[in-house]
């Protein structure tokens, strides 16, 4: 006798704007919405975490009253077909933290941590994605400047005082 592995219809058809409000944030936890399909990812390393956590203090510590900087919630960057992106952190007007979902118009700046296994995604495709709002206006919004990719690439390798080696490099 085998088991057969049967995955949920949603994972096979597109969801819309208005389905995906009707979820819960347990349901929304964890995942990313591109051009509509459901993509589910392995839950981020504790290195992973707390260098998007680090990153966001010392962002939100920088940015004065007028900015927030945080981790791990909704960037809706399309309604159709809908995309949605979790990036590590994300710096967004302080006068916006009550409007859900964040679009690209409340935000000043996206940090994407890079992970082995994520390379590809979070230096090209998802870069891309975050540049494209950014450059056509938006509900009357404009940003006219240049969008600078940079990302930061975890490493593993330890120094000597316990800390781990890493660079900032160029995502292009």
């Amino acid at each position: 006798m085998t088991a057969e592995m049967v995955a949920p219809a949603w994972m096979h058809e597109q969801v819309t704007a208005e389905q995906y409000a009707a979820w819960t944030e347990e349901q929304c936890a964890g995942i990313e919405v591109v051009d509509g399909m459901v993509l589910v990812g392995p839950s981020a390393s504790k290195r992973h975490n707390r260098l998007a956590r680090l990153l966001a203090n010392a962002l939100d510590a920088a940015a004065g009253p007028d900015w927030n900087a945080d981790t791990d919630f909704d960037l809706r960057l399309q309604d159709v077909p809908l995309n949605n992106r979790r990036p590590g952190v994300t710096v967004y007007r302080a006068d916006t933290i009550d409007i859900t979902p964040t679009r690209p118009e409340h935000v000043l700046l996206v940090v994407e941590v890079v992970s082995p296994g994520s390379e590809t995604t979070d230096r090209i495709v998802k870069a891309d994605q975050y540049a494209r709002p950014a450059s056509r206006s938006i509900g009357g919004w404009s940003r006219p400047q240049p969008v600078h990719r940079s990302s930061i690439r975890m490493c593993s390798t330890p120094r000597r005082d316990g800390t781990a080696t890493g660079r900032s490099s160029p995502a292009w």
